[in-house]
């Protein structure tokens, strides 16, 4: 498990990149670089990194179920997830 802190500090990068989004877009397309470097650091989205959305997790994360790899087998071998199922050959 991540620390709550860490979880938070995420939520919170998240927020100022939507935030900003609108604003960031405006400035780039005017190539207003100076407008830019104005802007919170967080409200970039590069600083966004992706986390487990049940443990926070930020290592073995996989996008497509947005959950970490331990957590993917967890729910696939339960039965959690359609259409996966283990491989057997």
């Amino acid at each position: 498990m991540a620390k709550e802190s860490m979880k938070a500090r995420e939520r919170k990068r998240q927020k100022l990149v939507e935030k900003f989004a609108a604003k960031r877009a405006a400035l780039k397309a005017a190539g207003d670089y100076e407008g830019l470097q104005k802007l919170p650091k967080n409200a970039s989205p590069v600083r966004l990194h992706n986390r487990c959305q049940l443990t926070g997790r930020p290592k073995g994360y996989m996008r497509q179920f947005g959950v970490s790899r331990i957590n993917f087998r967890e729910m696939a071998l339960k039965g959690l997830i359609p259409g996966v199922k283990k491989s057997s050959w």
